[in-house]
């Protein structure tokens, strides 16, 4: 038994390129078989093959950088003298009341982050631009009150378990530095 072949486009005598009809009721089952799938479990969460990856923060360490690409990058940003906020009580008010906070410089900021000891830069959402990220300051989010360690993970772009693990251990020096205040009183 010969398989019919059968083509999905086909071209019409002024030339028009155009799915068959047969090619057009197929694509349309595919679409509603699609459509069928995705209503048919609303409330069942999604499988690892299904999930949208997240971008990984990316890390710019400046000892690997060039003298001409540090030069280049002098001469694309200059120095600019622009008014930034000095407090928590300018972000609130006038020109630096605007989000998403275009200040990427500031320490709250959450598009990326400076290593003070390395001078290494990690952008935390490598894939997004300043003006599209939801949440652009700590301070704001810290406002606002408590959240999950699930809110906290995407906001940082981090997992669930490694905000976990950063609560635990800002917990544990909190906790030693309380110890070692109650110890200064026996050595005065």
């Amino acid at each position: 038994m010969i398989a019919e072949q059968t083509q999905a486009i086909e071209v019409d005598d002024d030339g028009f390129v155009g799915l068959t009809e047969r090619a057009s009721l197929g694509l349309a089952a595919t679409i509603a078989t699609a459509a069928a799938t995705a209503l048919e479990a609303p409330g069942e969460p999604l499988d690892e093959s299904k999930r949208q990856q997240r971008v990984r923060a990316r890390t710019i360490s400046i000892k690997r950088l060039s003298k001409r690409e540090l030069e280049r990058g002098r001469q694309l940003y200059p120095d600019m003298d622009i008014e930034r906020p000095m407090n928590r009580t300018d972000c609130f008010q006038g020109p630096h009341a605007e989000r998403p906070c275009p200040f990427v410089s500031c320490k709250h900021h959450l598009y990326l982050d400076v290593n003070e000891r390395t001078g290494s830069i990690k952008l935390n959402f490598p894939d997004l631009e300043v003006w599209e990220l939801p949440e652009t300051c700590a301070l704001d989010i810290a406002d606002r009150g408590g959240i999950t360690l699930e809110e906290v993970g995407e906001i940082m772009n981090l997992t669930r378990e490694r905000i976990r693990q950063l609560e635990t251990r800002g917990l544990a020096k909190l906790k030693a530095l309380s110890e070692l205040a109650s110890l200064q009183d026996y050595v005065e």
